[in-house]
C-alpha cells in the first residue's frame, strides 16, 4: 500500500526488473556509449521520416526490456509512454504492435520519471502484475516540432541544448529484486518567466528545486541522505541555476548532482552547446548507466528529478511563457 506524505508517495512492493537503451551515433560517441543495449547508426534507421525512426527507437528499446524480464506483449498488463510529439506519436507508432493497454503521458523531458511514477504506485498497489515505462526523443522529429526544420540552417545559441537521439524503457513489477521504487514526489509547474526556446535550462531549475525541495521535507531526507541526486538535462545553465536556488538554503547541492544533460556527450569533443536534453536523455542514462549501478549495489539510494519544459511553440509565439515541470523518483538498492 502506498503512503502519502504530502504529495510525496512513499512505495513497498515495487521493483524496476528490466531496463534498456538505444541511442543514435551522436549519443553513442559520448563518454557512456558501451553501456547502451542498441544503437543505430543511422538516425533514420532505414525508416523514411524522423518521426518514423523515432519510433522504431521506443519500440526497440521496449523490445529488449521485455526480453530481460522474460516477458511477452501477452504477459504485459500495462504501459505508460510519452515522448515530446504532438499526439505521442513516437510512443503510439512505436508501441502499436505491441496490442499491450497503453496510457500515452506527457511530462516533456519529465516523461520517464513520470512514467516510473505511475509505473510503481499502479504496481504497488495491486492493480497490475507488470507495468511498462517508455520514453523516447530524436533530434531532428523535435527540431522540426518545437524549432526549425534542420535544412532551415539556423545558428544555435549558447543557451541551446541538444535533444537526444534515445530512448529509454523499464519493466515495474512488484518488488523481487534491486532497484526498488521507494518514493515519489509529483511535481508542480513552475513558470520561471522564461520565453526562449533555447533556454530550456533556466525555464526548468525552479521546477527542479520546488520538487527536490518538497521531496527531502516530505521524507525526512537531505541532500547527503543519497549516493546521487540525478536531474534530466538542466544543461549548464539549468545546473548553475539549481545551485544557486539551494544556496540560499545554505546547500552545496552541486556535491552530490549529477545531470544526464551534461553526461551524455562530450561536450569538449561534441557541439551540444549548453547539454543535452529530450525525453530520451535521462531515460537512456538511467537505463544504459545508473539502474545498472544500483541494480550491483554500487550506488544504494537515488533520487531521479527529471525535468521538463512544457513548451508550445504556439503560446511562446504568442508571448507566453515556458512553464517546467519536474518529477522525482526514489530508487534503492535495498
Amino acid at each position: 500500500m502506498a503512503v502519502c506524505e504530502g504529495k510525496t508517495f512513499k512505495f513497498n512492493n515495487a521493483s524496476i526488473i528490466s531496463f534498456a537503451s538505444v541511442v543514435g551515433k551522436v549519443e553513442s560517441d559520448g563518454p557512456y556509449g558501451d553501456e547502451f543495449d542498441e544503437v543505430v547508426e543511422d538516425n533514420k534507421g532505414g525508416a523514411e521520416t524522423w518521426e518514423q525512426a523515432e519510433a522504431q527507437l521506443q519500440s526497440k528499446a521496449f523490445k529488449h526490456a521485455l526480453s530481460k524480464a522474460n516477458l511477452t506483449p501477452e504477459k504485459t498488463d500495462l504501459i505508460f509512454a510519452g515522448d515530446l510529439l504532438n499526439q505521442c506519436t513516437g510512443s503510439s507508432y512505436g508501441l502499436k504492435e505491441f496490442y499491450i493497454p497503453f496510457l500515452g503521458i506527457y511530462g516533456a523531458c519529465s516523461t520517464f520519471a513520470e512514467a516510473l511514477l505511475l509505473a510503481g504506485a499502479m504496481v504497488n498497489a495491486g492493480y497490475v502484475d507488470n507495468c511498462g515505462a517508455v520514453t523516447s526523443s530524436h533530434f531532428s522529429s523535435a527540431e522540426r516540432q518545437f524549432r526549425f526544420p534542420l535544412n532551415y540552417g539556423g545558428v544555435r545559441t549558447p543557451t541551446a541544448q541538444w535533444t537526444a537521439t534515445a530512448a529509454g524503457a523499464a519493466i515495474v513489477a512488484p518488488a523481487s529484486k534491486p532497484p526498488y521504487i521507494r518514493a515519489a514526489t509529483v511535481g508542480k509547474i513552475q513558470d520561471m518567466g522564461i520565453s526562449d526556446l533555447n533556454n530550456m535550462g533556466a525555464a526548468m531549475a525552479g521546477a527542479a528545486y520546488d520538487t527536490l525541495s518538497r521531496h527531502f521535507k516530505h521524507m525526512g531526507t537531505h541532500p547527503e541522505s543519497y549516493d546521487l541526486i540525478i536531474t534530466g538535462d538542466l544543461g549548464e545553465v539549468g545546473s548553475e541555476l539549481l545551485y544557486d536556488l539551494f544556496k540560499r538554503d545554505g546547500i552545496a547541492l552541486q556535491k552530490w548532482h549529477k545531470d544526464c544533460g551534461l553526461m551524455l556527450y562530450d561536450r569538449e569533443k561534441q557541439d551540444v552547446h549548453a547539454g543535452g536534453s529530450g525525453c530520451g536523455c535521462s531515460a537512456s542514462m538511467m537505463c544504459g548507466h545508473f539502474l545498472k549501478r544500483v541494480q550491483s549495489g554500487d550506488l544504494k539510494r537515488i533520487l531521479y528529478s527529471a525535468t521538463g519544459a512544457l513548451m508550445s511553440p504556439t503560446m511562446v509565439q504568442q508571448g507566453g511563457n515556458i512553464p517546467g515541470i519536474s518529477h522525482a523518483v526514489e530508487i534503492c538498492f535495498n
